[in-house]
């Protein structure tokens, strides 16, 4: 796909417009509701999808981390297209998948991957953040494994008052988008009438 920066932004925003965001009334996995539903997963695991966002998402990973890591369903398909496309650039960048909770047996792990040694720096990928909580989960797991987190890197920011709650925990939020440029992106008009209405989006915490 031979675009610049400036086009693989628009076309994978255009993308998320079409096919991740619904106008209508959904009912998030914290009890709220709301007009705006955004489902990364069908950009996130298209082909498409994962050349642009492996691309910009790398763009703002901190020069000085050595693996990108998310939590398990959503950042699973980021931390790989980031890590191929790294490699593809000669950077060495391994990815890694924290589990929602430690594995029930062999090693009881809660971090799937390459793990390097202890003090090295990871960068957080999220798909959409709302109130941070998933993206914090991730950040403790690695933070008590002994790494280094600074940053979190996402495709949507919901403006919900994540940006507030993951700057308290010391750390930067960078997101490829607002869910208010999707939203205007999108021509989504007429409310959805789908059952599927009530199902929250991919990565809204429960708290």
């Amino acid at each position: 796909m031979a675009l610049d920066a400036a086009g693989a932004r628009e076309r994978l925003l255009t993308l998320l417009a079409e096919r991740a965001y619904r106008l209508g009334q959904f009912t998030l996995a914290s009890g709220r509701t709301s007009p705006h539903y955004v489902n990364c997963k069908p950009v996130s695991l298209s082909g498409e999808g994962l050349e642009l966002l492996g691309a910009l998402l790398l763009e703002h990973v901190e020069a000085g981390a050595i693996a990108v890591a998310g939590l398990t369903l959503g950042a699973d398909p980021l931390v790989s297209a980031v890590a191929m496309r790294a490699s593809l650039d000669g950077r060495p960048l391994d990815a890694l998948i924290v589990r929602k909770e430690a594995k029930g047996h062999g090693t009881g792990a809660w971090l799937e991957g390459p793990l390097p040694a202890a003090g090295a720096t990871i960068c957080v990928l999220e798909d959409v953040v709302t109130s941070g909580g998933s993206a914090l989960k991730a950040v403790e797991q690695l933070r008590q494994a002994g790494y280094r987190v600074e940053r979190v890197v996402a495709i949507v920011d919901r403006e919900e008052g994540g940006l507030e709650t993951l700057t308290a925990a010391g750390l930067e939020l960078a997101s490829l988008f607002r869910l208010s440029e999707v939203a205007a992106r999108s021509s989504s008009a007429a409310p959805a009438s789908s059952p599927s209405a009530s199902t929250p989006t991919s990565s809204t915490p429960t708290a």
